[in-house]
C-alpha cells in the first residue's frame, strides 16, 4: 500500500552545498539518504515529497558539515499482510514467477498459483497448467493477496514478500474474467 507519511530525521549537509538555500539542501541530502531504502517499520521510501521543517543545524568538531533536524513527507511503500494487490509479472523461473508489485517484487510460488498440476515451460520461460492449458507469462497482470512478508534493512534485495492466487477473485487477470463469464453463463442457464 502507497503512502503518505511525515517522518523526522537528522541530516548532513555537505560543505560545498552549504551555499544553498537550507531548505533545498536538505531535500538533496534526504533524496540522497533516504530514497530506495527499507525499513522494517514503515516499507521502502519510494519519494521525498517536501521538507516541512528544519532545525537549527548542530556542528560536530573535526567535521565540516553541518547536521539539521528535519521534518519531511515521503513516499512509502508497506506491504500488508493480506493486502490484495495486483502486479505484472517480471520474471518466470521453475518454481514460481515474480510479480512486480510497486517498488519490489513479490514471489508467487508455483503451490500458490492454482490447485491443477502447474509445470515450466521453459523454452518459451511460462507456467502452464496441465488440465486447462493455461499459462502465467512475463508481463501478464495478476491479481494476488500478501501472505508473507519478511523486509530486510540491511540487504533491501533480500526481502521477501509471498503471494498467493487460490482464492475466489484471485489470479491472472483474464482467468478472473473468463471464470466470471462461465459463472454468469451458468447461472442463466439455471434460470
Amino acid at each position: 500500500m502507497y503512502s503518505r507519511m511525515r517522518l523526522a530525521d537528522t541530516v548532513r549537509i555537505a560543505p560545498e552545498m552549504l551555499g544553498k538555500p537550507v531548505k533545498e539542501s536538505v531535500k538533496l541530502a534526504l533524496r540522497e539518504k533516504l530514497e530506495a531504502t527499507i525499513s522494517k517499520k514503515i516499507g521502502a521510501i519510494v519519494a521525498i515529497l517536501d521538507v516541512v521543517g528544519v532545525g537549527d543545524g548542530h556542528i560536530l568538531a573535526g567535521d565540516g558539515g553541518v547536521y539539521y533536524d528535519t521534518t519531511f513527507d515521503a513516499l512509502v511503500f508497506t506491504p500488508v499482510m493480506q493486502e490484495v494487490i495486483e502486479g505484472s509479472v517480471v520474471e518466470i523461473v521453475e518454481f514460481g514467477a515474480f510479480v512486480g508489485i510497486g517498488p519490489m517484487d513479490g514471489l508467487l510460488h508455483i503451490s500458490q498459483i492454482t490447485d491443477e498440476y502447474i509445470y515450466y515451460d521453459e523454452k518459451n520461460s511460462r507456467l502452464v497448467t496441465k488440465d486447462s492449458g493455461r499459462s502465467i507469462n512475463v508481463g501478464d497482470k495478476l491479481r494476488t493477496r500478501i501472505v508473507a512478508v519478511s523486509l530486510n534493512e540491511r540487504e533491501p534485495r533480500d526481502s521477501k514478500i509471498g503471494l498467493t492466487m487460490r482464492q475466489p477473485a484471485l489470479g491472472k487477470i483474464e482467468w478472473i474474467e473468463e471464470d466470471r463469464i462461465a459463472k454468469e453463463k451458468k447461472r442463466r442457464e439455471a434460470v
